[in-house]
């Protein structure tokens, strides 16, 4: 089925002012975060600005292809689809600028960020997910106990320092955490620069904590948030959500649906299914629950365990561990070992737990089911 590189072949030579800025627009451009442009893209509070075509070619006369295929990430393909879009009419002349990578062990934090200048001087700042740095991944989990990520407190910043120097509407999006940065930047920011936002795209991005969503400021955004999720969303449906989200077809399965890559478009916009698939809902009330019935602290400290035993095995990317996987695993089993005998019980209550909670969703699920085919088939009599 058709995809974003589909879409660059069928209507690449329209301008934006042929025909206007859409959806798939958006998740191309949120792809962009995804590359390295150190050295390439001005940072933050510069003046100068490069084309897309122009970064595209210094990037690829800097790097070559096996070097990236040779990557596990799932953004590997971000290089690749910036070359495509360079190559296009509607893309080639979009301007960079104002990058920022801010990688951060003592923080815990991965923070990548790119503004991207459309030929109607409308902005679109593109939040990068995360990469493959364990670092990257650490924050995700810390959003399920902390009040806020320095990522997402880097956001808020950046986005109110790039709309003090214009007064061009704003778009503002991200893939995975980036979706998650993104929604978080527009409902922090100054009250005067949310009135120039246009929209906010979370694609496949995981939610908040619940205090965040109900409180007002996030109510007073929801009508400009727009939250996309593939058919078998895993990433998406962590955390709360309160706005509405569209459900977009995919050609993958299971946690390969979060390759943005894989995402079904037709024309100037996705390929929509009615449903989010029975998986994902029965994974999403499973965390909700188990994550529920742990309190905060306790939180906090089973992910300080995964992660410390990660440190311990030196796994310091996600290509460390695939690389040498068995290695890496007896690695692991032989940090497990060291921890202190209060953390290993905490460990093993909270993996108790999930198993437990898993069990009810599944049971009850099969008891809608049946319940379900039986008034069905009362009414056929």
């Amino acid at each position: 089925m058709a995809n974003m590189v589909d879409y660059l072949e069928w209507r690449g030579d329209l301008s934006f002012r042929t025909s206007g800025f859409n959806e798939v627009d958006n998740l191309l451009l949120a792809q962009l975060a995804y590359v390295d442009f150190e050295g390439i893209v001005s940072g933050e509070g510069s003046d100068t600005d490069i084309s897309l075509k122009e970064a595209s070619e210094i990037f690829w006369s800097e790097h070559d292809e096996e070097e990236i295929l040779a990557r596990v990430s799932m953004t590997k393909s971000a290089p690749f689809l910036m070359r495509k879009m360079a190559q296009t009419k509607r893309f080639r002349n979009i301007r960079l600028s104002w990058y920022v990578n801010d990688i951060s062990d003592e923080e815990q934090s991965q923070f990548s960020v790119v503004c991207v200048t459309l030929p109607d001087h409308s902005i679109y700042v593109a939040f990068s997910g995360t990469d493959e740095t364990i670092v990257g991944w650490r924050e995700n989990f810390n959003m399920g106990y902390l009040a806020e990520t320095p990522g997402q407190i880097k956001a808020v910043n950046y986005l109110n320092r790039i709309a003090e120097k214009t007064e061009d509407k704003i778009r503002v999006g991200g893939h995975s955490k980036g979706g998650n940065l993104s929604v978080y930047a527009a409902v922090k920011c100054a009250a005067q620069i949310q009135e120039r936002i246009i929209a906010v795209y979370s694609n496949d991005g995981p939610g908040f904590k619940r205090e965040m969503v109900e409180s007002e400021a996030y109510q007073r955004m929801i009508p400009k948030i727009k939250t996309i999720l593939p058919e078998s969303s895993i990433v998406g449906m962590l955390l709360e959500h309160q706005e509405d989200y569209e459900v977009v077809k995919s050609s993958q399965s299971g946690i390969q649906q979060h390759d943005a890559m894989s995402w079904e478009v037709l024309g100037p916009s996705f390929v929509y299914v009615e449903h989010v698939a029975t998986e994902s809902l029965l994974l999403d009330e499973t965390m909700k629950a188990w994550l529920y019935h742990l309190n905060t602290e306790e939180r906090e400290a089973i992910v300080e365990t995964v992660f410390s035993m990660l440190e311990e095995a030196n796994i310091r990317t996600v290509d460390d561990f695939y690389g040498s996987k068995w290695k890496k695993v007896q690695e692991l089993m032989r940090a497990k070992s060291k921890l202190p005998e209060e953390t290993l019980h905490l460990f093993s209550k909270a993996m108790k737990l999930l198993w437990t909670e898993g069990n009810k969703t599944v049971k009850k699920t099969v008891r809608q089911v049946m319940k379900e085919k039986r008034e069905g088939a009362k009414e056929q009599l």
